[in-house]
């Protein structure tokens, strides 16, 4: 029988791990910070010594059921704003923290000291290796994490020589990529409107600005913007 010696310390437990995990979300000012990996630990470590007391095959029954309904909670700070996605890491740091609660609620302290020690340096060690995975060359044929999309208006008869700048920008560097460069009138024939759609590994926008910058100089364009359309984003 769990007395409510044990059952408290198995509740401070998943508290202080949830905690541990969550400090590290919200200095990183994620969506699911300090407060809510916590109660979700919290919550996994409540259930779970409840179906200790009940005994029985209860507790891999209730076990099953944090995970699903986690799985439901780590759902809903997945977003999705057209081609961007958001939230990710987020939901799988409330999963492993539910985790955590469920392992501090069995009573295996260690296991569950472990595991966070795990889920942080995770974050906190892989976080700078995947940025300098980011920041190496990609293959030109490499699908790549965001596009910037080019508008540049200018003058009809300066379109081939910028067409011919950006090509030459971009194989001046190997972390951009030009997808595709498309011309148009916009129903002026002495204006021409050129969209340019820009591949790059990771963030390049003091690239893309500074080409912005070489763009705007040029004697016959009148007007450049970019935009980025497409992210994917680890968070």
């Amino acid at each position: 029988m769990l007395t409510i010696f044990h059952f408290t310390t198995r509740l401070f437990l998943a508290l202080f791990l949830g905690a541990a995990i969550g400090v590290e979300r919200q200095w990183r000012q994620r969506m699911a910070g300090l407060r809510t990996n916590t109660l979700v630990s919290l919550g996994a470590a409540i259930f779970v010594t409840l179906a200790v007391m009940i005994g029985g095959d209860a507790t891999g029954r209730v076990v099953s059921y944090v995970v699903s309904g986690v799985g439901f909670l780590g759902a809903g700070v997945i977003m999705k704003d057209g081609m961007n996605v958001r939230g990710l890491n987020t939901a799988a740091t409330l999963w492993c923290s539910a985790a955590i609660g469920s392992l501090a609620g069995m009573g295996y302290v260690a296991e569950a000291a472990i595991g966070t020690a795990f889920i942080l340096g995770a974050h906190l060690v892989l976080r700078p290796i995947g940025d300098k995975i980011s920041a190496l060359p990609i293959d030109k044929a490499a699908q790549t994490q965001l596009c910037y999309v080019f508008t540049i208006r200018m003058k009809e008869e300066i379109e081939n020589q910028v067409r011919v700048l950006l090509v030459q920008y971009m194989n001046e560097d190997d972390q951009l990529l030009l997808r595709s460069l498309k011309s148009s009138d916009n129903h002026d024939p002495a204006i021409a409107l050129v969209n340019a759609e820009i591949f790059a590994n990771g963030n390049q926008d003091h690239k893309i600005e500074r080409l912005a910058g070489r763009l705007t100089i040029t004697q016959g364009i009148s007007e450049v913007s970019w935009k980025v359309v497409g992210e994917e984003n680890d968070l």
